[in-house]
């Protein structure tokens, strides 16, 4: 893994999906095979491949402290290019020192991650006024999850993470993205666990790799996303629980 300190010149970015995205590294150490995120390569110059390396940006609470106090308030998305827990943040507790800043000016933040460290921060989400928590889980097959999440925690992990969340009153979110085989045994798991659920599917570029690679017929049928998302919503919906197919 090829670790970079660098100093980043802004760290809220417009974002498509909230107000602001805030971006505490550059690549993730999760090495997920289906990771839009890729394509940050084209602009950061990295020639190694995604997953093995991480740029962390050690400035980023000081230019947030900044940037809270120029910029319009709005709900921060911590993060949309990387992740925000992966296993570096125990050592620089960047997003730890950036979530403290932004509950500490009032600003609203959602957390996406695939990692339970989010814990170690659960009293500083607690004292934000509007925060709430996402975790990614896309299946509850573990030989299914390695294929594709090789360096992520394991799920079982990460659902736990969700139940502490929400019995401490933090409104949870479970983003099933890319809906994989094995995401059926997810419905009991999560029940209780989360105010809302998102699916989505696997992006056409490695649907193509994971039928390569593995000869995963289903990886290429659009009839397996569609059967699994209409599936899992409804199954959700009838635990009461939201559900928001977003392909």
């Amino acid at each position: 893994m090829n670790i970079t300190e660098i100093r980043a010149k802004n760290i809220l970015s417009k974002s498509q999906v909230y107000d602001y995205a805030l971006n505490p590294y550059v690549g993730c150490q999760h090495a997920c095979v289906y990771c839009y995120a890729k394509f940050m390569k084209r602009f950061t110059g990295h020639k190694e491949p995604w997953g093995t390396f991480v740029d962390v940006k050690i400035n980023a609470p000081e230019l947030l402290e900044r940037e809270v106090r120029k910029k319009k308030a709005g709900r921060v998305w911590i993060s949309g290019i990387c992740d925000p827990y992966q296993p570096l943040e125990k050592k620089y507790k960047i997003t730890r020192r950036c979530l403290e800043i932004l509950a500490g000016s009032g600003w609203p933040f959602t957390v996406q991650t695939k990692s339970p460290l989010v814990l170690r921060d659960l009293g500083i989400i607690k004292k934000a006024g509007d925060a709430e928590v996402c975790l990614t889980i896309t299946t509850a097959d573990e030989k299914i999850r390695k294929i594709f999440e090789p360096g992520a925690p394991p799920s079982g992990e990460r659902i736990e993470a969700l139940e502490k969340l929400h019995s401490e009153g933090i409104r949870t979110l479970a983003m099933i993205a890319p809906v994989l085989p094995g995401a059926e045994g997810l419905i009991n798991r999560l029940s209780g666990k989360v105010d809302q659920i998102i699916i989505d599917r696997l992006n056409y570029h490695y649907a193509d790799w994971a039928y390569k690679k593995y000869g995963l017929e289903w990886a290429m049928e659009d009839g397996f996303f569609r059967r699994m998302a209409d599936e899992l919503k409804a199954a959700f919906e009838k635990e009461k629980i939201p559900c928001q197919i977003v392909f």
